[in-house]
């Protein structure tokens, strides 16, 4: 048996972007409007939502359909009761974040980010097909990202290291 969190719907409204969930109930145009929900029969944000409504606090927190959200905003441009489901969204991986909950890959993309400054590092091999197509070369990453990610804490909240 699943256990509820009736405040769930409440905490997630406090997120910023968050409050719109108020304002939802459920029609699924969201669903019915979502590019993901075409690639993928799984996810479907009608049924996070009503799952929030509901107070299923820890299954859509540790859901990894969550993070799918591609952020076009085509739910948010049809949704009938004005609802911003990609805030909605991004308010309840905030909290999956603050919870714990952050997938593998995301957990790695932020170590590579810090380690080479972008998710791929240009190579060689990747500048001298630029310089064939008439572009200029991209430099080495100079630690800019990694300052960011050391000033914002992002190691400590997103890779739950220690001080």
């Amino acid at each position: 048996m699943t256990e509820l969190s009736p405040k769930f719907k409440y905490e997630v409204a406090q997120e910023p972007g968050g409050e719109g969930i108020k304002l939802c109930f459920a029609c699924g145009i969201c669903t019915a409007s979502c590019p993901i929900r075409e690639i993928d029969e799984g996810y479907n944000p009608r049924r996070i939502i009503r799952m929030v409504l509901l107070g299923m606090k820890k299954r859509v927190l540790s859901s990894d359909f969550i993070w799918l959200c591609s952020s076009c905003y085509a739910c948010t441009e049809r949704c009938p009761q004005g609802v911003k489901f990609t805030n909605v969204m991004n308010a309840i991986k905030n909290l999956a974040v603050k919870q714990g909950y952050v997938p593998t890959p995301f957990v790695q993309q932020i170590d590579i980010l810090k380690r080479f400054g972008r998710l791929y590092e240009i190579d060689e091999f990747d500048n001298k097909k630029r310089v064939g197509f008439g572009l200029p070369k991209v430099e080495k990453a100079r630690g800019f990202t990694k300052k960011i990610i050391e000033m914002t804490e992002l190691e400590k909240i997103i890779l739950r290291k220690k001080d």
